[in-house]
This record gives structure tokens, sequence and C-alpha cells, in this order.
């Protein structure tokens, strides 16, 4: 019986050429004298000719193919008996006119899993086949692909040499040293075999070998998406591929990307040196040349922003925002080398003078008629209150930075407004005691390091203003933690030379014996400076004379 009778019905056809058919096969081949590996087909004495290409053609280093090893094999046997699906073995006429049905697009298998046996699948096209009568198909399928995957995976392709060749000049120039010397042999083979080892991502590249037989490669991309198409990109560039180069890259430019993905590109244009005119566009939105000498005081022009703003939202939004980018805990920071102490010292100067003159406003030290339009139709607490959001916002960031010592010298010398804070109303005054009471709070909980000198100036010129303004503070609180506020006032009283101590911790039990609850409760701090004061003062003393 021959060949043909011991198939199965329909298992040929008869249909047009596709330009575009190919076939892929995972997990180990067969172990036939046509599927030899390389290092047993050098070692056998067989009539098979193999030819081993240099290494300056292999594939570069990339994700998806990180070792050289690019070769070609070329055999003169056939395989009368080949495999036509999982687990059952027909045989097939190993006359050369005759060649077993190709899929048109391959079928996923996972090549990751060991398996016992060889597999590979081989089914019809949905609506077209090859003719295997016809002779123009000979050499329809004259490449064989072979891809081994780092964790053991295996995927083969067989291919069209013209696509190939037209598509990929590393390929091309393979197949033609192949073509070459096989035209100087006596071997029959007519079956270019080529092996990429250590593929980390056989689907990857996969796909960028499907883009080759792709009309439209843009419309591909559209479903592939951004992040699988850098990993193509990476790829296109190391078998130079330049249809697929071009198409990834335009594509990208022309979507957005998220953070993840363009870190990856990032990433891989510090290993890949692209055409400058190919990559201009995608290089200007991951890095900025240009614009070096605007950026130099970006972070003043933002604050200056933030601090004119006069909606109320908009500001605390754009507060809130900033702060972020320029904490020193941001995920941002990169190069923040344009943000520096002297901008920010600059804004909050600027603060301080806006609030000097609305106290002068308040003391009806400015006649009225020399306000502007706009700050006459605001009312005069809610000016105050936003610049002093604005100098705690800025002393935030200073701290932040570890920049606020120098703050504590300039809101120490604030001298106009410390006696424009004894005649204002205390609608008013208590603004200022939520500055010092950010300082105090940063002093008392060790998130700000200054002087002594620089401490004691602070306390003795705002201590008694806050024990005026506690009260007003308690009930308009606007976010501040007032448990926290007396913790910390006695703690950075405590830090003072024992003789300030006693100033300071006095003129507190005098308004506290008054006022009561209106002040701070101070008195474990009290109990800690008299036991210090006193009861360890006597007993030095009596140690000493004893």
């Amino acid at each position: 019986m021959d060949g043909s009778a011991r198939r199965k019905p329909g298992s040929r056809r008869e249909g047009p050429v596709l330009r575009g058919s190919w076939c892929c096969s995972f997990a180990v081949p067969p172990a036939s004298p046509e599927n030899l590996s390389l290092s047993r087909a050098k070692s056998l004495p067989t009539k098979s000719e193999t030819l081993s290409k240099p290494s300056t053609n292999s594939v570069p280093n990339s994700p998806q193919s990180s070792k050289s090893g690019l070769g070609f094999v070329g055999r003169t046997r056939i395989d009368p008996r080949r495999i036509l699906s999982p687990g059952r073995v027909s045989p097939i006429d190993s006359d050369p006119t005759v060649h077993s049905i190709q899929e048109d697009t391959p079928v996923a298998v996972d090549s990751s899993t060991p398996r016992s046996k060889s597999q590979s699948f081989r089914a019809p096209p949905a609506s077209s086949f090859l003719s295997s009568a016809s002779p123009e198909n000979e050499a329809v399928f004259d490449v064989r692909l072979n891809l081994r995957g780092k964790n053991g995976g295996f995927l083969v392709l067989e291919l069209n040499s013209e696509v190939l060749s037209a598509s990929s000049d590393l390929f091309g120039a393979l197949i033609e040293e192949y073509k070459r010397n096989l035209s100087g042999s006596s071997s029959g083979a007519k079956m270019c075999r080529i092996e990429v080892p250590e593929v980390d991502n056989l689907g990857v590249f996969k796909e960028t070998i499907e883009l080759m037989f792709e009309d439209d490669i843009p419309r591909r991309l559209l479903k592939i998406g951004a992040y699988r198409c850098i990993d193509i990109l990476e790829v296109s560039a190391g078998i130079m591929f330049s249809n697929g180069v071009l198409s990834c890259l335009k594509y990208l430019e022309a979507v957005p990307w998220t953070e993840e993905e363009e870190e990856k590109l990032r990433i891989m244009f510090t290993k890949i040196k692209f055409n400058d005119a190919t990559t201009r566009d995608i290089l200007a939105r991951l890095y900025c040349r240009d614009l070096v000498d605007s950026q130099q005081h970006l972070a003043r022009q933002l604050v200056s922003s933030i601090t004119s703003c006069t909606d109320a939202n908009a500001r605390n939004e754009l507060k809130s925002l900033v702060k972020g980018l320029l904490c020193k805990s941001s995920v941002y920071e990169k190069d923040q080398a344009d943000l520096n102490e002297e901008d920010l010292y600059i804004a909050c100067q600027s603060c301080l003078g806006s609030l000097v003159r609305l106290f002068e406003e308040a003391s009806d030290t400015i006649p009225h008629e020399r306000l502007a339009k706009k700050e006459k139709d605001r009312p005069l607490i809610e000016r105050v209150a936003r610049q002093v959001d604005n100098i705690n916002w800025l002393l935030e960031i200073l701290l932040d930075r570890q920049m606020a010592e120098e703050f504590v010298d300039i809101w120490a010398e604030q001298g106009e407004l410390l006696k424009m804070h004894e005649n204002a109303s205390p609608m008013v005054r208590y603004e200022l005691s939520r500055v010092s009471a950010l300082l105090f709070i940063a002093m008392g909980t060790r998130k700000m390091h200054c002087r002594s000198e620089s401490r004691s100036g602070l306390l003795l010129a705002w201590f008694g203003p806050m024990l005026s303004d506690f009260g007003w503070l308690q009930r308009c609180r606007k976010g501040l933690d007032m448990k926290a506020l007396e913790e910390a006032m006695g703690q950075a009283l405590l830090t003072l030379p024992l003789k300030h101590q006693y100033v300071l911790f006095m003129e507190w039990f005098r308004c506290f014996s008054k006022h009561g609850t209106e002040c701070p409760n101070l008195s474990k701090a009290f109990q800690i400076w008299w036991r210090r004061s006193f009861l360890r003062g006597s007993e030095t003393c009596g140690i000493e004379s004893r």
C-alpha cells in the first residue's frame, strides 16, 4: 500500500498558496536524523553537512536572546515518519514532492513543562490550504528556526526564507551564506536550520517573527500594547528587523506610557543604540536637554505661584501636590539640583513681608486708600490666615529637608510682629502662634536641631504670645494637635539653660494659675524642671559637704 492510502481522508486539500504560511512546534523535537542537536551532529560521522555562523552574526544580547549563538545546519535525509499530533505517529511518504499540511498561525503550547515525548502540532488553516502538488511550493517552508528558552522550553518555527531574508538583515545574511555553501556541496538538503539559544521569552520572539508576515503591523501592535511592544522592539533591533523597529517606535511615540513602561524604555535605550532620526521623538519625551536654564529656579516658580494663589481649594490641592514632589521621601525624587535653600527662604521672606503689612493694616498703620482693590474685597482675617498657611507649608518643606534652622532665627527676630501682636485683636493675632506651634513641636519631637542660642531666642520671644493665644488655638485648631503641642512645649523648655527655664516656667505658672485650661498644661515638664533645679542640686551639695 502506498503512502497516500495510509493517510486519513481529508488530510490533504487543494488551495492557493499563502505568502505568510508558516508553522511552529513546541517542546523537544523528535530524535530523528533531521532533528539531531548540533553537538551530536558534530560527533556522529554522517554525510550531512554542518555549518556554523561566526559570532559576528549572532543575535545581540537582549532580554529575549541573551547569548549569541546563531548557526545553521543543512540536512540531506528527511525522516519518513513525522508526528502529526501529540501522542500519535503516522507514516508519511518520503517523496520530496509531497509536503505535510502547514498551519498559517502557530498554536501555543506550554514549552516550559518537561515532557517525556516530543510533541508538535500541525493543522490545516481555516480557509486556505497549501497545494503539495504545485512545484512552486517546494520551498515554502525551507527555513527551520529553533528557539531554545532559558527555562528549558523549545519552539520550532518553519518559515519562508524569502520573507525572513527580506525582513531581517541578520537572518538574511545567515540564509545567504547557507545557500552559498549549499551550492558548492553535494548534499541535496533543502531545509536551512537556524538555532537561537538562551531565549528569555519565547512568546515575544515568536510574536516578533509573526510581524514579518503581517500586512498591517501597526494594527497588530494596537492589540499587543505598549509594554509588550517594548520587548518586541528590543528583539527586532537584535535581529535587525528594521520594519519592526520603525513600527514599534512610531507606535510607542504616539501612545501614553505608564511609569513602569517609561522606566523600561529608559533601560532599553541605555542598552541599545538606535538611529537618532528614528528615536528623536521618543527621546524628546524621555529627556529634556534644552530647558536647564528655565528649570534652575523651578522650585521658586512653583512656590511663588502657590503662595500668590487666591482660590483656597486650588491652593490646598497644589500645596499637597508640590509638597509630595519636593519632599525627600517622594517616589519622584531623581535629580533635585534646582531645589535649593535660597529659593525657599526667598518665598518665606516674601510671606513674612505680606504678614507684616497685614498686621499694620489691622493696627490702622496703613491708610485704607493705599490698599489694592483685591485686598479690599477680602476680609483681613482670611488674608492673614492665608499667609500663615503659606509660611507653615514652606516650613514643613524646610523641616523635611533639614533646612529649617535658619528660620528659627528669622522668626525669633520678628520684633515688629511681636509689638503688633500685643495690640491686635485675638481673632487675628492667634494666627502668629500657629507658626510658633509648628516650631515648638519640631524642637520638642527632635525633628529639628538648632543651637542653644536659637532655641532660647525663639522661646523667650514667642512663649508669652503662645500662652495668650492658646485658648484661641484650642477653639480654632485647623489640624493642630493640642496634646502634642503641650508635650512638645514642655520638652523644648527643658532643653534651655536652667536660668531660662526658671524664667519661662514661672511665667507659665502665673498664667496657668489665672486662666487654667486657657493655658497649656506643662505640669509634667514643670516637675522635671523642679527636680533638676532643686532636689538634685541639694543632693549634690550634700554629697560635696560629706
